[in-house]
Protein backbone atom coordinates (compact mmCIF):
# COMPACT_ATOMS: atom_id res chain seq x y z
CA UNK A 1 0.00 0.00 0.00
CA UNK A 2 1.57 3.05 -0.90
CA UNK A 3 -0.26 5.08 1.94
CA UNK A 4 1.73 4.19 5.54
CA UNK A 5 -0.72 2.51 8.36
CA UNK A 6 -0.60 4.11 11.74
CA UNK A 7 1.78 1.38 13.18
CA UNK A 8 3.94 1.71 10.81
CA UNK A 9 4.20 5.48 11.17
CA UNK A 10 4.45 4.70 15.07
CA UNK A 11 7.50 2.91 14.13
CA UNK A 12 9.16 5.93 12.71
CA UNK A 13 11.77 5.74 15.24
CA UNK A 14 15.07 8.03 15.48
CA UNK A 15 18.62 6.64 15.91
CA UNK A 16 20.96 6.89 18.31
CA UNK A 17 22.75 10.03 15.89
CA UNK A 18 19.08 11.95 16.35
CA UNK A 19 18.74 10.37 11.93
CA UNK A 20 15.03 9.76 11.16
CA UNK A 21 15.76 6.21 9.79
CA UNK A 22 15.99 6.14 5.52
CA UNK A 23 13.55 3.31 3.38
CA UNK A 24 15.44 -0.18 3.68
CA UNK A 25 15.81 -0.18 0.15
CA UNK A 26 16.46 3.50 -0.93
CA UNK A 27 18.30 6.25 -0.09
CA UNK A 28 16.51 8.37 1.79
CA UNK A 29 13.19 9.20 4.23
CA UNK A 30 9.80 8.70 2.57
CA UNK A 31 7.78 11.99 2.93
CA UNK A 32 4.85 9.78 4.06
CA UNK A 33 6.46 8.74 7.32
CA UNK A 34 7.18 12.25 8.09
CA UNK A 35 4.08 14.39 7.37
CA UNK A 36 1.29 11.43 7.59
CA UNK A 37 2.00 10.31 11.38
CA UNK A 38 -0.58 11.67 13.58
CA UNK A 39 1.21 14.63 14.39
CA UNK A 40 2.04 15.69 10.78
CA UNK A 41 5.46 15.33 11.83
CA UNK A 42 5.83 17.83 14.29
CA UNK A 43 6.88 15.37 16.87
CA UNK A 44 9.89 14.59 14.31
CA UNK A 45 11.70 18.38 14.85
CA UNK A 46 14.83 18.28 15.85
CA UNK A 47 15.56 15.20 13.90
CA UNK A 48 18.00 15.11 10.55
CA UNK A 49 16.98 13.38 8.16
CA UNK A 50 17.48 12.77 4.10
CA UNK A 51 14.47 13.73 1.78
CA UNK A 52 14.35 13.23 -1.45
CA UNK A 53 11.17 14.21 -4.17
CA UNK A 54 10.09 16.36 -7.51
CA UNK A 55 9.52 19.93 -6.91
CA UNK A 56 5.39 20.65 -6.95
CA UNK A 57 6.12 24.26 -7.05
CA UNK A 58 8.88 26.64 -6.00
CA UNK A 59 9.93 29.87 -5.05
CA UNK A 60 13.13 32.22 -4.24
CA UNK A 61 12.31 34.64 -1.45
CA UNK A 62 14.38 37.35 0.89
CA UNK A 63 15.72 38.81 -2.62
CA UNK A 64 17.09 35.20 -3.72
CA UNK A 65 18.94 34.62 -0.64
CA UNK A 66 16.53 31.55 -0.03
CA UNK A 67 13.86 29.19 -1.74
CA UNK A 68 10.33 27.35 -0.62
CA UNK A 69 10.24 23.86 -2.83
CA UNK A 70 7.32 21.77 -2.06
CA UNK A 71 8.21 18.42 -2.62
CA UNK A 72 6.42 15.33 -3.48
CA UNK A 73 8.33 11.30 -3.68
CA UNK A 74 4.97 9.73 -4.63
CA UNK A 75 4.79 8.28 -1.43
CA UNK A 76 1.40 10.34 -0.14
CA UNK A 77 -1.14 13.07 -1.69
CA UNK A 78 1.22 15.72 0.38
CA UNK A 79 3.92 17.55 0.06
CA UNK A 80 6.96 18.40 2.57
CA UNK A 81 7.95 21.87 2.65
CA UNK A 82 11.64 22.31 2.09
CA UNK A 83 13.56 25.59 2.49
CA UNK A 84 17.24 25.76 0.49
CA UNK A 85 19.16 28.83 1.21
CA UNK A 86 21.23 30.23 -1.84
CA UNK A 87 25.02 29.16 -0.97
CA UNK A 88 23.95 25.02 -0.93
CA UNK A 89 23.15 25.16 -4.49
CA UNK A 90 26.22 25.57 -7.10
CA UNK A 91 25.27 28.42 -9.03
CA UNK A 92 21.88 30.06 -8.65
CA UNK A 93 18.28 28.92 -7.07
CA UNK A 94 16.66 29.23 -10.32
CA UNK A 95 18.17 25.35 -10.58
CA UNK A 96 15.90 23.72 -8.10
CA UNK A 97 12.76 26.01 -7.74
CA UNK A 98 10.91 24.91 -11.37
CA UNK A 99 8.34 22.16 -11.21
CA UNK A 100 9.75 19.48 -12.01
CA UNK A 101 12.75 19.12 -10.63
CA UNK A 102 14.40 16.45 -8.90
CA UNK A 103 15.52 17.41 -5.36
CA UNK A 104 17.68 15.51 -2.61
CA UNK A 105 18.45 17.03 0.61
CA UNK A 106 19.86 16.29 3.46
CA UNK A 107 18.41 18.85 6.57
CA UNK A 108 17.26 19.27 9.68
CA UNK A 109 13.38 18.77 10.33
CA UNK A 110 11.84 22.56 11.86
CA UNK A 111 8.76 23.50 13.11
CA UNK A 112 7.58 25.93 11.07
CA UNK A 113 6.60 29.42 11.79
CA UNK A 114 3.08 29.85 14.10
CA UNK A 115 0.06 29.84 11.59
CA UNK A 116 1.72 28.03 8.91
CA UNK A 117 -0.59 24.98 7.63
CA UNK A 118 2.52 22.29 7.82
CA UNK A 119 3.31 20.95 10.83
CA UNK A 120 7.09 20.15 9.78
CA UNK A 121 9.07 21.50 7.42
CA UNK A 122 12.96 20.73 6.67
CA UNK A 123 15.74 23.17 6.58
CA UNK A 124 18.30 21.87 4.08
CA UNK A 125 21.87 21.91 5.60
CA UNK A 126 23.34 19.91 2.40
CA UNK A 127 22.00 19.78 -1.60
CA UNK A 128 22.54 16.12 -2.14
CA UNK A 129 21.65 16.09 -6.18
CA UNK A 130 19.48 18.28 -8.53
CA UNK A 131 17.74 16.92 -11.34
CA UNK A 132 17.01 19.75 -13.30
CA UNK A 133 14.41 20.90 -15.70
CA UNK A 134 14.19 23.96 -18.45
CA UNK A 135 10.84 25.26 -17.67
CA UNK A 136 10.63 26.38 -21.37
CA UNK A 137 10.48 22.92 -22.12
CA UNK A 138 8.94 21.06 -19.62
CA UNK A 139 5.50 19.87 -20.94
CA UNK A 140 3.73 20.00 -17.41
CA UNK A 141 4.05 23.45 -16.35
CA UNK A 142 2.50 24.52 -12.96
CA UNK A 143 -0.90 25.03 -13.94
CA UNK A 144 -3.83 23.58 -14.29
CA UNK A 145 -4.26 20.75 -16.92
CA UNK A 146 -6.65 19.34 -18.44
CA UNK A 147 -6.87 14.92 -17.95
CA UNK A 148 -7.12 14.67 -21.76
CA UNK A 149 -4.08 17.07 -22.18
CA UNK A 150 -2.04 14.79 -19.65
CA UNK A 151 -3.00 11.80 -21.98
CA UNK A 152 -0.27 12.92 -24.20
CA UNK A 153 2.10 12.53 -21.81
CA UNK A 154 1.89 9.19 -20.30
CA UNK A 155 5.00 9.05 -19.61
CA UNK A 156 5.07 12.37 -17.23
CA UNK A 157 1.38 12.15 -16.16
CA UNK A 158 1.90 10.21 -13.01
CA UNK A 159 4.04 13.78 -11.68
CA UNK A 160 0.27 15.04 -11.30
CA UNK A 161 -1.15 15.38 -7.99
CA UNK A 162 -4.10 13.35 -9.70
CA UNK A 163 -2.58 10.91 -11.79
CA UNK A 164 -0.77 9.58 -8.45
CA UNK A 165 -3.75 9.55 -6.09
CA UNK A 166 -5.05 7.49 -9.20
CA UNK A 167 -2.09 5.01 -8.95
CA UNK A 168 -2.41 4.83 -5.05
CA UNK A 169 -5.94 4.14 -5.50
CA UNK A 170 -5.41 1.43 -7.63
CA UNK A 171 -2.72 -0.04 -6.27
CA UNK A 172 -5.04 -0.56 -2.77
CA UNK A 173 -7.64 -1.90 -4.80
CA UNK A 174 -5.34 -4.37 -6.24
CA UNK A 175 -3.41 -5.49 -2.54
CA UNK A 176 -7.20 -5.04 -1.50
CA UNK A 177 -8.08 -8.13 -4.03
CA UNK A 178 -4.81 -10.40 -3.41
CA UNK A 179 -6.17 -9.93 0.30
CA UNK A 180 -9.43 -10.75 -0.01
CA UNK A 181 -9.24 -13.93 -1.75
CA UNK A 182 -6.30 -15.22 -0.19
CA UNK A 183 -8.31 -14.70 3.12
CA UNK A 184 -11.20 -16.66 1.55
CA UNK A 185 -9.01 -19.67 0.56
CA UNK A 186 -8.73 -18.60 -3.21
CA UNK A 187 -5.86 -19.65 -5.30
CA UNK A 188 -4.22 -17.43 -8.03
CA UNK A 189 -4.04 -18.99 -11.01
CA UNK A 190 -1.76 -17.05 -13.89
CA UNK A 191 -4.06 -17.75 -17.12
CA UNK A 192 -2.59 -16.93 -20.78
CA UNK A 193 -2.54 -13.89 -22.35
CA UNK A 194 -2.79 -15.99 -25.64
CA UNK A 195 -5.42 -17.91 -26.27
CA UNK A 196 -7.03 -20.11 -29.36
CA UNK A 197 -10.36 -19.62 -27.34
CA UNK A 198 -12.67 -16.56 -27.61
CA UNK A 199 -14.63 -16.53 -24.32
CA UNK A 200 -17.28 -14.12 -25.38
CA UNK A 201 -17.96 -15.02 -28.36
CA UNK A 202 -17.87 -11.81 -30.29
CA UNK A 203 -15.22 -12.20 -32.68
CA UNK A 204 -13.55 -8.65 -31.52
CA UNK A 205 -10.30 -10.03 -30.59
CA UNK A 206 -7.27 -8.82 -31.83
CA UNK A 207 -5.21 -11.85 -33.71
CA UNK A 208 -1.69 -13.12 -32.93
CA UNK A 209 0.48 -13.49 -35.92
CA UNK A 210 3.98 -13.70 -37.34
CA UNK A 211 2.88 -14.66 -40.69
CA UNK A 212 2.88 -10.72 -41.66
CA UNK A 213 6.79 -10.50 -41.04
CA UNK A 214 7.57 -13.58 -41.61
CA UNK A 215 6.09 -11.94 -45.26
CA UNK A 216 8.03 -8.79 -44.98
CA UNK A 217 11.37 -11.01 -44.52
CA UNK A 218 10.40 -13.86 -47.38
CA UNK A 219 10.00 -10.87 -49.57
CA UNK A 220 13.30 -9.30 -48.43
CA UNK A 221 15.25 -12.30 -48.97
CA UNK A 222 13.56 -13.41 -52.21
CA UNK A 223 14.47 -9.88 -53.71
CA UNK A 224 18.29 -10.48 -52.29
CA UNK A 225 18.90 -13.78 -53.31
CA UNK A 226 15.76 -14.98 -55.94
CA UNK A 227 14.50 -18.43 -55.95
CA UNK A 228 15.91 -21.36 -58.35
CA UNK A 229 14.69 -21.24 -61.71
CA UNK A 230 13.16 -24.33 -62.76
CA UNK A 231 16.62 -24.89 -64.85
CA UNK A 232 18.67 -24.70 -61.90
CA UNK A 233 16.25 -27.62 -60.46
CA UNK A 234 16.64 -29.51 -63.81
CA UNK A 235 20.27 -29.57 -63.56
CA UNK A 236 20.48 -30.05 -60.10
CA UNK A 237 18.18 -33.61 -61.20
CA UNK A 238 20.82 -34.32 -63.75
CA UNK A 239 23.46 -34.11 -61.00
CA UNK A 240 21.52 -36.38 -59.21
CA UNK A 241 20.83 -38.85 -61.66
CA UNK A 242 24.56 -38.23 -62.69
CA UNK A 243 25.67 -39.48 -59.44
CA UNK A 244 23.58 -42.47 -58.91
CA UNK A 245 24.44 -43.74 -61.55
CA UNK A 246 28.78 -43.79 -60.81
CA UNK A 247 26.97 -45.48 -57.92
CA UNK A 248 25.37 -48.16 -59.61
CA UNK A 249 28.47 -48.62 -62.01
CA UNK A 250 31.10 -49.28 -59.14
CA UNK A 251 28.53 -51.66 -57.57
CA UNK A 252 28.36 -53.81 -61.01
CA UNK A 253 32.12 -53.17 -61.43
CA UNK A 254 32.39 -54.51 -57.16
CA UNK A 255 34.65 -51.42 -56.74
CA UNK A 256 36.57 -51.22 -53.17
CA UNK A 257 34.06 -50.01 -50.14
CA UNK A 258 36.05 -46.71 -49.80
CA UNK A 259 35.44 -45.66 -53.48
CA UNK A 260 31.46 -47.17 -53.12
CA UNK A 261 31.20 -44.91 -49.84
CA UNK A 262 32.75 -41.62 -51.43
CA UNK A 263 30.14 -41.78 -54.48
CA UNK A 264 27.58 -42.86 -52.00
CA UNK A 265 28.58 -39.40 -50.12
CA UNK A 266 28.56 -37.13 -53.51
CA UNK A 267 24.77 -38.81 -54.60
CA UNK A 268 23.65 -37.76 -50.53
CA UNK A 269 25.02 -34.18 -50.80
CA UNK A 270 23.49 -33.76 -54.68
CA UNK A 271 20.63 -35.16 -53.54
CA UNK A 272 20.40 -32.89 -50.15
CA UNK A 273 21.35 -29.64 -52.82
CA UNK A 274 17.94 -30.61 -54.46
CA UNK A 275 16.10 -31.09 -51.91
CA UNK A 276 16.88 -27.23 -50.93
CA UNK A 277 16.41 -25.64 -54.18
CA UNK A 278 13.06 -27.72 -54.55
CA UNK A 279 11.79 -26.01 -51.10
CA UNK A 280 12.97 -22.57 -52.10
CA UNK A 281 11.60 -22.94 -55.82
CA UNK A 282 8.37 -23.57 -54.21
CA UNK A 283 8.40 -19.93 -51.98
CA UNK A 284 6.10 -17.24 -53.29
CA UNK A 285 6.15 -13.70 -51.94
CA UNK A 286 2.89 -13.13 -49.81
CA UNK A 287 1.00 -14.60 -46.88
CA UNK A 288 0.72 -18.69 -47.42
CA UNK A 289 -2.55 -19.76 -48.55
CA UNK A 290 -4.26 -22.92 -48.70
CA UNK A 291 -5.95 -24.57 -52.35
CA UNK A 292 -8.87 -22.60 -51.45
CA UNK A 293 -7.40 -19.42 -50.87
CA UNK A 294 -7.76 -18.90 -47.61
CA UNK A 295 -4.92 -18.04 -45.31
CA UNK A 296 -2.67 -21.26 -44.31
CA UNK A 297 -2.23 -20.63 -40.36
CA UNK A 298 -0.70 -24.25 -39.93
CA UNK A 299 2.30 -21.82 -41.24
CA UNK A 300 1.67 -19.45 -38.62
CA UNK A 301 3.27 -19.29 -35.23
CA UNK A 302 1.31 -21.78 -33.15
CA UNK A 303 0.49 -23.85 -36.17
CA UNK A 304 -3.37 -22.17 -35.65
CA UNK A 305 -5.28 -18.88 -35.48
CA UNK A 306 -4.59 -17.52 -32.18
CA UNK A 307 -5.41 -14.46 -29.88
CA UNK A 308 -4.94 -12.02 -27.68
CA UNK A 309 -7.58 -13.16 -24.56
CA UNK A 310 -10.65 -11.39 -24.41
CA UNK A 311 -11.11 -13.39 -20.85
CA UNK A 312 -9.16 -15.50 -18.64
CA UNK A 313 -12.44 -17.38 -17.18
CA UNK A 314 -12.65 -20.65 -19.75
CA UNK A 315 -8.98 -21.32 -18.62
CA UNK A 316 -9.21 -20.57 -14.83
CA UNK A 317 -12.16 -22.40 -15.07
CA UNK A 318 -10.01 -25.65 -15.56
CA UNK A 319 -8.33 -24.81 -12.24
CA UNK A 320 -11.68 -24.37 -10.72
CA UNK A 321 -12.92 -28.18 -11.10
CA UNK A 322 -9.39 -29.22 -9.77
CA UNK A 323 -8.51 -26.75 -6.87
CA UNK A 324 -11.72 -25.78 -5.92
CA UNK A 325 -11.57 -21.89 -5.79
CA UNK A 326 -9.58 -19.84 -7.60
CA UNK A 327 -9.10 -16.08 -9.36
CA UNK A 328 -7.06 -14.64 -11.82
CA UNK A 329 -6.47 -10.78 -12.53
CA UNK A 330 -4.83 -9.91 -15.56
CA UNK A 331 -5.09 -8.07 -18.54
CA UNK A 332 -7.45 -8.97 -21.16
CA UNK A 333 -8.20 -7.27 -25.11
CA UNK A 334 -10.72 -6.45 -27.14
CA UNK A 335 -10.47 -4.69 -30.61
CA UNK A 336 -13.45 -3.11 -30.39
CA UNK A 337 -13.04 0.27 -32.47
CA UNK A 338 -15.11 2.22 -29.54
CA UNK A 339 -14.04 6.11 -29.11
CA UNK A 340 -16.65 6.07 -25.66
CA UNK A 341 -15.01 7.21 -22.25
CA UNK A 342 -15.86 3.38 -20.87
CA UNK A 343 -13.97 1.48 -23.74
CA UNK A 344 -10.38 0.53 -23.61
CA UNK A 345 -8.43 -2.13 -25.97
CA UNK A 346 -6.47 -3.19 -23.10
CA UNK A 347 -8.36 -3.24 -19.10
CA UNK A 348 -7.76 -5.62 -16.73
CA UNK A 349 -10.15 -7.78 -15.05
CA UNK A 350 -10.75 -9.96 -11.72
CA UNK A 351 -11.67 -13.29 -12.35
CA UNK A 352 -12.49 -15.81 -9.21
CA UNK A 353 -13.83 -19.37 -10.15
CA UNK A 354 -15.75 -21.36 -7.00
CA UNK A 355 -16.45 -25.33 -7.71
CA UNK A 356 -19.50 -26.35 -5.70
CA UNK A 357 -21.23 -23.01 -6.02
CA UNK A 358 -24.45 -22.17 -7.52
CA UNK A 359 -25.57 -18.28 -8.51
CA UNK A 360 -26.59 -17.20 -4.78
CA UNK A 361 -23.39 -18.19 -3.65
CA UNK A 362 -21.69 -16.21 -6.59
CA UNK A 363 -23.40 -13.06 -5.93
CA UNK A 364 -22.50 -13.61 -2.20
CA UNK A 365 -18.89 -13.75 -3.05
CA UNK A 366 -19.41 -10.77 -5.50
CA UNK A 367 -21.45 -8.63 -2.90
CA UNK A 368 -18.58 -9.10 -0.45
CA UNK A 369 -15.41 -8.69 -2.93
CA UNK A 370 -16.93 -4.75 -3.64
CA UNK A 371 -17.54 -4.29 0.00
CA UNK A 372 -14.09 -5.54 1.20
CA UNK A 373 -12.69 -3.49 -1.70
CA UNK A 374 -15.04 0.27 -0.98
CA UNK A 375 -13.85 -0.46 3.19
CA UNK A 376 -10.18 -0.93 2.31
CA UNK A 377 -10.17 2.49 0.28
CA UNK A 378 -11.91 4.27 3.50
CA UNK A 379 -9.32 2.63 5.74
CA UNK A 380 -5.87 2.38 3.80
CA UNK A 381 -6.51 5.13 1.26
CA UNK A 382 -8.65 7.99 2.88
CA UNK A 383 -6.28 10.72 1.96
CA UNK A 384 -6.36 10.11 -1.58
CA UNK A 385 -9.94 9.99 -1.72
CA UNK A 386 -10.29 12.97 0.15
CA UNK A 387 -8.09 14.63 -3.04
CA UNK A 388 -10.61 12.71 -5.52
CA UNK A 389 -13.16 13.94 -3.42
CA UNK A 390 -11.86 17.54 -3.18
CA UNK A 391 -11.13 18.03 -7.16
CA UNK A 392 -13.29 15.47 -8.90
CA UNK A 393 -16.54 13.79 -7.09
CA UNK A 394 -17.81 15.17 -3.58
CA UNK A 395 -20.02 12.22 -3.19
CA UNK A 396 -17.06 9.73 -3.83
CA UNK A 397 -16.24 9.32 0.14
CA UNK A 398 -20.35 8.99 0.62
CA UNK A 399 -20.64 6.48 -1.64
CA UNK A 400 -17.69 4.03 -0.67
CA UNK A 401 -19.60 4.43 2.61
CA UNK A 402 -22.83 3.38 1.24
CA UNK A 403 -21.53 0.29 -0.50
CA UNK A 404 -19.41 -0.94 2.11
CA UNK A 405 -22.60 -0.82 4.82
CA UNK A 406 -25.91 -1.68 2.70
CA UNK A 407 -27.31 -4.94 1.45
CA UNK A 408 -27.63 -5.18 -1.95
CA UNK A 409 -30.67 -5.30 -3.35
CA UNK A 410 -31.51 -8.48 -5.65
CA UNK A 411 -34.10 -8.24 -8.66
CA UNK A 412 -34.75 -10.62 -11.29
CA UNK A 413 -33.89 -9.38 -14.83
CA UNK A 414 -37.92 -9.24 -15.74
CA UNK A 415 -38.65 -7.49 -12.15
CA UNK A 416 -36.25 -5.18 -13.49
CA UNK A 417 -37.66 -4.79 -16.36
CA UNK A 418 -41.06 -4.15 -15.15
CA UNK A 419 -39.75 -1.25 -13.18
CA UNK A 420 -37.89 0.25 -16.31
CA UNK A 421 -41.33 -0.23 -17.77
CA UNK A 422 -43.04 1.50 -15.26
CA UNK A 423 -40.49 4.74 -14.93
CA UNK A 424 -41.47 4.48 -19.23
CA UNK A 425 -45.43 4.85 -18.47
CA UNK A 426 -44.46 7.64 -15.79
CA UNK A 427 -42.46 9.77 -18.00
CA UNK A 428 -39.18 8.79 -17.95
CA UNK A 429 -37.49 9.19 -21.48
CA UNK A 430 -34.69 6.22 -22.36
CA UNK A 431 -32.74 6.28 -25.12
CA UNK A 432 -33.29 2.95 -25.84
CA UNK A 433 -36.34 0.78 -25.84
CA UNK A 434 -37.25 -0.98 -22.67
CA UNK A 435 -38.98 -4.26 -23.45
CA UNK A 436 -38.31 -8.15 -22.27
CA UNK A 437 -35.02 -9.37 -24.14
CA UNK A 438 -33.03 -6.57 -24.17
CA UNK A 439 -29.37 -6.06 -22.96
CA UNK A 440 -29.91 -3.65 -20.51
CA UNK A 441 -28.60 -0.19 -21.37
CA UNK A 442 -25.90 1.84 -19.16
CA UNK A 443 -28.98 4.14 -18.76
CA UNK A 444 -31.05 1.72 -17.41
CA UNK A 445 -28.54 0.12 -15.50
CA UNK A 446 -28.40 3.39 -13.78
CA UNK A 447 -31.62 4.34 -12.73
CA UNK A 448 -32.41 0.79 -11.43
CA UNK A 449 -29.20 1.64 -9.12
CA UNK A 450 -29.02 5.49 -8.68
CA UNK A 451 -32.90 6.65 -8.98
CA UNK A 452 -34.89 3.61 -8.22
CA UNK A 453 -32.83 2.00 -5.42
CA UNK A 454 -30.28 4.51 -4.81
CA UNK A 455 -28.05 1.40 -3.67
CA UNK A 456 -26.14 -1.39 -5.57
CA UNK A 457 -28.54 -3.79 -6.99
CA UNK A 458 -27.81 -7.44 -8.87
CA UNK A 459 -29.93 -8.35 -11.45
CA UNK A 460 -30.33 -12.07 -12.06
CA UNK A 461 -32.05 -14.70 -14.25
CA UNK A 462 -31.11 -13.04 -18.46
CA UNK A 463 -32.74 -14.16 -21.12
CA UNK A 464 -30.14 -16.76 -23.01
CA UNK A 465 -30.44 -14.99 -26.46
CA UNK A 466 -28.18 -11.98 -24.36
CA UNK A 467 -25.87 -13.97 -22.67
CA UNK A 468 -22.35 -16.20 -22.77
CA UNK A 469 -23.08 -20.17 -24.38
CA UNK A 470 -20.99 -21.09 -21.03
CA UNK A 471 -23.73 -19.79 -18.52
CA UNK A 472 -26.38 -22.47 -17.13
CA UNK A 473 -29.70 -22.77 -18.57
CA UNK A 474 -32.52 -22.40 -16.63
CA UNK A 475 -35.57 -24.79 -15.67
CA UNK A 476 -37.63 -22.46 -17.91
CA UNK A 477 -35.14 -23.18 -21.37
CA UNK A 478 -35.86 -19.15 -21.30
CA UNK A 479 -33.22 -17.73 -18.88
CA UNK A 480 -29.92 -18.12 -17.75
CA UNK A 481 -28.32 -18.28 -14.24
CA UNK A 482 -25.91 -14.96 -14.63
CA UNK A 483 -26.11 -12.04 -12.47
CA UNK A 484 -24.85 -8.55 -13.23
CA UNK A 485 -23.67 -5.96 -10.01
CA UNK A 486 -25.11 -2.12 -10.78
CA UNK A 487 -23.60 0.11 -8.98
CA UNK A 488 -24.38 4.14 -8.74
CA UNK A 489 -21.57 5.97 -10.82
CA UNK A 490 -20.69 3.07 -13.60
CA UNK A 491 -23.79 0.71 -13.81
CA UNK A 492 -22.62 -2.58 -14.44
CA UNK A 493 -19.46 -3.17 -12.59
CA UNK A 494 -19.71 -6.74 -12.39
CA UNK A 495 -20.88 -9.53 -14.74
CA UNK A 496 -20.93 -13.24 -13.63
CA UNK A 497 -22.82 -16.85 -13.45
CA UNK A 498 -23.44 -20.40 -12.59
CA UNK A 499 -21.45 -22.10 -15.49
CA UNK A 500 -23.80 -25.07 -17.64
CA UNK A 501 -22.19 -28.06 -15.90
CA UNK A 502 -24.42 -30.69 -18.34
CA UNK A 503 -22.41 -31.96 -21.18
CA UNK A 504 -25.54 -32.12 -23.76
CA UNK A 505 -26.20 -28.84 -22.55
CA UNK A 506 -23.55 -26.83 -22.99
CA UNK A 507 -22.82 -28.78 -26.66
CA UNK A 508 -26.35 -27.22 -27.42
CA UNK A 509 -25.66 -24.16 -26.49
CA UNK A 510 -22.26 -23.69 -28.64
CA UNK A 511 -24.05 -24.79 -31.33
CA UNK A 512 -26.86 -22.51 -31.10
CA UNK A 513 -24.61 -19.43 -31.20
CA UNK A 514 -23.11 -20.76 -34.20
CA UNK A 515 -19.62 -21.32 -32.53
CA UNK A 516 -18.06 -24.06 -33.69
CA UNK A 517 -16.88 -26.62 -31.65
CA UNK A 518 -13.54 -27.61 -32.13
CA UNK A 519 -11.98 -24.80 -30.14
CA UNK A 520 -13.87 -25.73 -27.04
CA UNK A 521 -13.24 -29.37 -27.07
CA UNK A 522 -10.73 -29.15 -23.98
CA UNK A 523 -13.04 -26.80 -22.37
CA UNK A 524 -16.13 -29.74 -23.03
CA UNK A 525 -13.94 -32.13 -21.50
CA UNK A 526 -14.28 -30.19 -18.26
CA UNK A 527 -18.08 -31.61 -18.29
CA UNK A 528 -16.90 -34.86 -19.74
CA UNK A 529 -14.91 -35.87 -16.89
CA UNK A 530 -16.13 -35.15 -13.47
CA UNK A 531 -18.33 -32.11 -14.19
CA UNK A 532 -19.48 -30.15 -11.31
CA UNK A 533 -21.28 -27.19 -10.56
CA UNK A 534 -19.48 -24.05 -10.33
CA UNK A 535 -19.73 -20.09 -10.81
CA UNK A 536 -18.08 -17.05 -11.22
CA UNK A 537 -17.75 -13.57 -12.28
CA UNK A 538 -15.90 -11.24 -13.67
CA UNK A 539 -14.77 -7.08 -12.37
CA UNK A 540 -13.70 -4.72 -14.74
CA UNK A 541 -10.75 -3.36 -12.52
CA UNK A 542 -11.31 0.06 -14.49
CA UNK A 543 -14.31 0.49 -13.94
CA UNK A 544 -13.98 -0.34 -10.33
CA UNK A 545 -11.63 2.31 -10.17
CA UNK A 546 -13.70 5.17 -12.00
CA UNK A 547 -17.02 3.75 -9.00
CA UNK A 548 -14.65 4.45 -6.29
CA UNK A 549 -12.65 7.88 -7.58
CA UNK A 550 -15.36 9.46 -9.54
CA UNK A 551 -13.75 10.19 -12.71
CA UNK A 552 -15.10 10.09 -16.00
CA UNK A 553 -13.14 8.76 -18.72
CA UNK A 554 -11.23 4.89 -18.42
CA UNK A 555 -8.57 6.61 -20.03
CA UNK A 556 -7.03 7.92 -16.81
CA UNK A 557 -7.64 5.01 -14.26
CA UNK A 558 -4.81 2.87 -16.40
CA UNK A 559 -1.46 3.62 -16.54
CA UNK A 560 -1.25 3.66 -20.31
CA UNK A 561 -4.21 3.55 -21.92
CA UNK A 562 -4.51 1.56 -25.46
CA UNK A 563 -7.55 2.85 -27.65
CA UNK A 564 -8.03 3.39 -31.12
CA UNK A 565 -5.25 5.12 -32.76
CA UNK A 566 -3.52 5.48 -29.48
CA UNK A 567 -0.79 2.90 -28.15
CA UNK A 568 1.90 5.20 -26.33
CA UNK A 569 5.46 3.77 -25.01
Amino acid sequence: MAEATAEQLADTTINDAGIVPKAEFSDRVPINSIISRADGGSGLAGRKARVGGWVKTGRKADKDAFAFLELNDGSCPGNLQVIVEAGLVAGDLSQVVPTGTCVVVDGELKLPPEGAKQKVEVRAEKVVHVGPVDPAKYPLPKMRLTLEFLRDFVHLRSRTNTISSVARIRNALAYATHTFFQKHGFLYVHTPIITTSDCEGAGEMFQVTTLLSEAERLEKELVENPPPTEADVEAARAVVKEKGEIVSQLKSAKASKQEIGAAVDELKKSKDTLSKLEERSKLKPGIPKKDDGKVDYAKDFFARQAFLTVSGQLQVESYACALSSVYTFGPTFRAENSHTSRHLAEFWMVEPEIAFAELKDDMNCAEAYVKFLCQWLLDNCLEDMKFMADKFDKGCIDRLKMVASTPFVRVSYTEAVEILEEAVKNGKKFDNEVKWGIDLASEHERYITEVKFQKPVIVYNYPKEIKAFYMRLNDDSKTVAAMDVLVPKVGELIGGSQREERYDVIVQRIEEMGLPLEPYDWYLDLRRYGTVKHSGFGLGFERMILFATGLENIRDVIPFPRYPGRADL
